[in-house]
């Protein structure tokens, strides 16, 4: 499958090393990650030469091109609140996965619409496990 990973960035990277571990695991069972540039550390340096009208062409791109998409919501951002809207909207799967005890925004968790979603994890073993239910769906 190919899957859409979002998570904040210019909110805070603090879920990085999650991040990371999420899409490594998400590879290992073979899917294709088209955001696997969101794992690295150096994210930075890889969209810093682009144009904020290039990332969105090319993330929206990605966006209709994608089997379903996951969410690491636990750090706000106006990006991944769009692309989970914008997702939704062309009736793409969507999963949102936050850490326990991350206050999270009633918009997503209100959310009742099909092909959504919204899970709380603990350990990253249990994030692995929403994601793989999810997808087997």
């Amino acid at each position: 499958m190919d899957i859409y990973f979002s998570c904040s960035l210019t909110g805070g990277r603090q879920d990085q090393p999650a991040v990371a571990a999420m899409v490594a695991h998400l590879q290992s069972l073979g899917h294709r990650v088209l955001t696997e540039h969101l794992a690295s550390e150096a994210l930075a340096r890889h969209d810093s030469a682009l144009s904020p009208e290039a990332v969105f062409q090319r993330d929206t791109q990605w966006l209709r091109d994608c089997d379903a998409v996951i969410a690491e919501v636990s750090t706000p951002s106006h990006g991944v609140g769009f692309e989970i809207a914008y997702a939704l909207d062309r009736g793409i799967p969507v999963l949102c996965l936050a850490r326990d005890g991350v206050p999270v925004s009633k918009m997503l968790t209100g959310i009742r619409q099909a092909h959504f979603e919204f899970q709380i994890y603990g350990r990253p073993t249990e994030a692995e496990a929403s994601m793989e239910a999810f997808l087997a769906r």
